[in-house]
């Protein structure tokens, strides 16, 4: 297992739409791994294929309920309702925060790492890390969504 560089604002990958997961090997399981390495060394939320150089529809959640991180797998958004406005940051365009307008509860439907089907219906920040993931997906950042940009002193 390896952590992997995460891809910056500028490449071009960032805006690509990602192909689906069609095998359940051992390189998606060490992918998986390595993400999940990446995304803890980071200090992030989440983090998509895209993001660590792979057109793959995969991403990871961390969740908000208990801590765990989700593996998502050719994930779609099945139901979203209210509105929130977080403050959000992308790993992949650090230091740049911004208010977004995100729906309060998502219902995500996924395969797991084992190609199994799950869904998850989550609040709060975890519903927001699953549009913000899922938009890495059809090659979005979230500076498309910004209302208002956010300056934080050092």
């Amino acid at each position: 297992m390896a952590i992997r560089n995460i891809v910056k604002e500028g490449d071009e990958i960032l805006t690509k739409v990602c192909r689906p997961v069609t095998v359940f090997d051992a390189r998606l399981q060490t992918l998986i791994e390595d993400m999940k390495q990446t995304l803890a060394k980071s200090n992030g939320v989440g983090l998509a294929a895209p993001q660590v150089g792979v057109l793959k529809r995969l991403v990871l959640v961390l969740d908000d309920d208990d801590e765990t991180v989700l593996v998502l797998i050719n994930p779609e958004i099945v139901a979203a309702e209210g509105t929130q406005t977080p403050t959000e940051g992308c790993l992949s365009v650090p230091g740049i925060w911004g208010k977004t307008v995100r729906p309060a509860k998502v219902t995500v439907r996924a395969l797991n790492e084992k190609g199994e089907e799950v869904t998850y219906t989550r609040t709060g920040i975890t519903a927001v890390c699953f549009c913000h993931e899922l938009d890495h997906l059809d090659g979005h950042l979230f500076r498309e969504r910004v209302t208002e940009y956010v300056h934080y002193d050092d």
